[in-house]
């Protein structure tokens, strides 16, 4: 069974920086894809940035020049380094992958989302 958790959300003053991570465990046979989400309320859920399946990194436009998305392979981890924070990102923070899992016989690729993690911005 694949999960993703994320960690790091929190309260920040405008202006300020925040670290998100979303870590996947489980029976992964490989990572294909890493995106971060997020929904504020009353809004749809939008793409904010991650890793493509050829491995690049793309950003929405709201947040090119202050959020820079890495990850850590090793560990299968990725990290939004949110700076620049401004009332607008306020949301609920969800990463997504695609992952091929094993199961018991087989592997299967399925799309994967975390719990979620709450980002405020205010002062």
């Amino acid at each position: 069974q694949v999960q993703l958790v994320e960690s790091g959300g929190g309260l920040v003053q405008p202006g300020g920086s925040l670290k998100l991570s979303c870590a996947a465990s489980g029976s992964i046979f490989r990572i294909h894809a890493m995106d971060w989400y997020r929904q504020a309320p009353g809004n749809v859920r939008e793409l904010v940035g991650g890793f493509g399946y050829d491995g690049t990194r793309h950003y929405a436009d709201s947040v090119k020049g202050r959020f820079t998305i890495s990850r850590d392979n090793a560990k299968n981890t990725m990290y939004p380094q949110m700076n620049s924070l401004k009332p607008e990102d306020t949301a609920v923070y969800y990463c997504n992958a695609t992952i091929t899992a094993y199961k018991r016989t087989y592997l299967e690729t399925d799309a994967y989302w975390g719990q979620g993690t709450q980002v405020t911005v205010s002062s």
